[in-house]
């Protein structure tokens, strides 16, 4: 019986490394990997305007705009804003549903938009003032 259990246990552990990962932008110091292998991960900070303002949840179907990939405790979620607030999010649908988007990721003190989940291709300071903070969202 033990040669059976250790079978199915070795079958379990290659089918979870065969299996696809969600996306992520690789790089994105707002992600941590502590040694116990927890992870930490900052969401930027919603902005004065932002604070003030309603927001669109993400079932509400309010959202004009490019979805905002962001990585949060609960792993990669679809928001209708950069800052994450619970409401605005949904799980991802990247890899099943085709939707414009955003990857909201930071390097250094920087937050960022970038058009694909890479920081070297792209990416704009979501805090410049404008024109040099206007993003360019891709259908993905």
């Amino acid at each position: 019986m033990s040669a059976v259990r250790c079978l199915l246990a070795a079958l379990a552990l290659l089918v979870a490394s065969t299996s696809p990962m969600a996306q992520f932008v690789k790089g994105n110091e707002a992600v941590k990997v502590m040694p116990d292998g927890t992870r930490k991960v900052e969401t930027p900070p919603s902005s004065a305007a932002a604070s003030k303002a309603k927001p669109c949840a993400a079932n509400a179907g309010c959202h004009p705009g490019p979805w905002h990939m962001v990585e949060t405790i609960d792993g990669l979620r679809e928001c209708t804003e950069p800052f994450a607030r619970p409401t605005t999010c949904r799980d991802s649908t990247y890899g099943s549903e085709k939707l414009s988007r955003l990857w909201v990721a930071k390097r250094g003190a920087t937050w960022l938009w970038c058009q694909y989940p890479d920081l070297g291709k792209k990416c704009v300071d979501m805090n410049a003032r404008p024109p040099l903070n206007l993003p360019v969202s891709a259908v993905q």
